[in-house]
């Protein structure tokens, strides 16, 4: 297998790496392609795993491969941070995970387009990629371990807050570029209700006050019912530790 594996990338590789080739839907089509030809039968996201590994053994050795760079990665770098958590989070899944696989891979990709529309794929996935060499995705280790019933994102202006959940749980209000704001809440529903109404963080009232909600997002985590309000601040400080908002204290 490895040796298809390898014939299979060197055909379609356009002189880029196996990380480049399974990020981008183009390459990463044509890679599959050839590893049909070549009789590979598994499934689309254990080959791309199996290249990845393939690369990470020395299995591609002597190849050459050119830098991939895109401009404006800053504009859209934050949205792939928050599609790459989301994901994670919602369906427990790593980020090669998520890039290696091709239908969770386009539901990353539109989720990050949602926030930062207008990029390419490629875009959104290698600067979740770079987010992760540069270390600044690193896993949110107790979310792993108290999974939530649903993670969902709502766009603050046109959400109705009777239909928010009135259950305990997680929230993250955030824009395009940025985290605002991470709190845990016994009743999400009220919670996120007083936070629009007037919130009782100065800085976020003034942030809402001054800007509106018109470019809020709100990342909604529901948690078991059966979660103490211990673990629900573990989760709590753990979210503002990895995702810094700019309204929370640093516990």
């Amino acid at each position: 297998m490895k040796s298809k594996l390898r014939a299979a990338y060197e055909l379609a590789c356009s002189g880029y790496s196996p990380d480049r080739v399974v990020a981008d839907p183009e390459l990463d089509e044509v890679f599959l392609k050839e590893c049909r030809c070549l009789g590979l039968v598994e499934p689309a996201s254990a080959l791309n795993r199996s290249l990845l590994n393939l690369r990470k053994q020395g299995g591609l050795r002597g190849l050459k491969s050119k830098r991939s760079t895109f401009l404006e990665e800053d504009e859209y770098r934050f949205a792939a941070e928050i599609a790459a958590r989301f994901v994670e989070r919602r369906d427990a899944l790593s980020l090669d995970d998520i890039i290696c696989d091709p239908e969770v891979a386009t539901e990353f990709d539109r989720l990050a387009d949602r926030i930062a529309p207008g990029y390419r794929p490629v875009e959104y996935r290698w600067a979740a990629l770079n987010l992760r060499k540069g270390r600044q995705l690193k896993p949110e280790v107790v979310s792993r371990v108290i999974p939530a019933e649903t993670v969902e994102i709502l766009e603050v202006a046109s959400v109705d807050l009777s239909r928010l959940p009135a259950k305990q749980g997680l929230y993250v209000f955030l824009t395009k570029h940025s985290t605002l704001y991470v709190g845990e809440a016994e009743n999400l529903q009220n919670r996120i209700r007083k936070h629009l109404d007037h919130s009782d963080n100065k800085g976020f009232a003034r942030w809402l006050w001054g800007d509106g909600p018109s470019e809020i997002l709100v990342e909604v985590h529901v948690l078991p019912s059966d979660t103490s309000t211990r673990v629900r601040r573990a989760l709590e400080t753990e979210l503002i530790r990895s995702r810094d908002p700019l309204f929370n204290i640093r516990r």
